[in-house]
């Protein structure tokens, strides 16, 4: 009988990046399992790139809202999929309402916000062992509680190639020179971020070696992209700017070209580790032991400050 599985994911870049390790852990164990994820409509073309999701479901309600009703007509509409178990990733009580008003029979999560009377398989998290995001997403996917750190499988995006050739062609992008991939912004402020003078001075170094920059971000780093292309000096004619340029799948196409990339503790830094492109990773304020590029091609640069 084929395991159906609903997991509630987050409600960030690099930690939806990160899911794919427990889809992929969850494929090793249960090999027929249909696995769905419930999470933020930006993210559902991040999940079309996981080969082990069968689909995404936009969760109807914004960051702050609690949208009662629309959790209630969601699950209540996810009663006729009869999943077997949820895995609840975040640790806020209306995450898991959905699974609730679905009636899925197995709701496994950490404790957190009382939500006792939603969660029936409540898992203790030890952060001892788990000192990783991967790790506790991977450890709600086991059958009990680990004594020890999981395994964690290294997550791998699917790269759309006839996508890239297209965006090359409408951005207009020069293949001549190799290019370094620049992620310079951070959600979280600029505690994470590397100085733009900085990357402008590194750009222009790439550039008079031979290569070319592309700059990835928001629309909201746009003008982060362009003070970089203005420190770049003469050099920013081969510094492009592509933040609010391309969509989030766009993004894993371009990073994939990329000879390697520049990056801040970023959602973008999952994004590109899960291309196979190798990553210059720069921790400001926060540290890799925690949320560290998942991949062995990478070099991270921190001053534990």
């Amino acid at each position: 009988m084929t395991k159906k599985i609903l997991i509630v994911g987050p409600a960030w870049v690099g930690d939806m990046v990160m899911v794919q390790s427990l889809t992929m852990r969850l494929k090793e164990q249960y090999p027929d399992c249909e696995i769905d994820i419930l999470a933020p409509g930006w993210s559902l073309p991040i999940i079309e790139r996981m080969p082990q999701v069968r689909r995404g479901i936009e969760l109807p309600i914004g960051h702050g809202e609690l949208g009662l009703g629309k959790l209630w007509r969601l699950g209540r509409s996810l009663r006729t999929d009869n999943y077997d178990q949820a895995i609840v990733l975040p640790r806020k009580l209306k995450a898991a309402l959905v699974p609730f008003f679905a009636g899925i029979p197995q709701r496994t999560g950490y404790r957190g916000e009382f939500r006792y009377w939603l969660i029936n398989d409540v898992r203790p998290l030890d952060k001892s062992i788990l000192t990783r995001t991967v790790q506790r997403f991977v450890a709600l996917g086991e059958p009990q509680p680990p004594t020890q750190a999981p395994e964690t499988p290294v997550p791998v995006l699917e790269v759309d190639e006839a996508n890239r050739d297209r965006l090359v062609k409408t951005l207009e992008l020069d293949m001549a020179r190799p290019a370094v991939g620049f992620m310079p912004g951070a959600e979280y402020g600029p505690a994470k971020q590397w100085p733009a003078a900085y990357y402008g001075q590194l750009a222009k170094g790439l550039v008079e070696q031979g290569q070319q920059v592309w700059i990835f971000g928001s629309a909201k780093e746009a003008p982060l992209g362009e003070e970089i292309r203005a420190a770049a000096c003469d050099a920013a004619a081969q510094v492009v700017n592509l933040c609010g340029k391309t969509a989030l799948a766009d993004v894993v196409d371009l990073l994939a070209t990329c000879r390697r990339v520049v990056t801040n503790d970023s959602g973008l830094m999952h994004v590109a580790a899960a291309t196979g492109t190798r990553i210059l990773a720069i921790y400001g304020s926060s540290t890799p032991d925690y949320t560290p590029p998942l991949t062995d091609n990478a070099e991270i640069f921190y001053l534990r400050l």
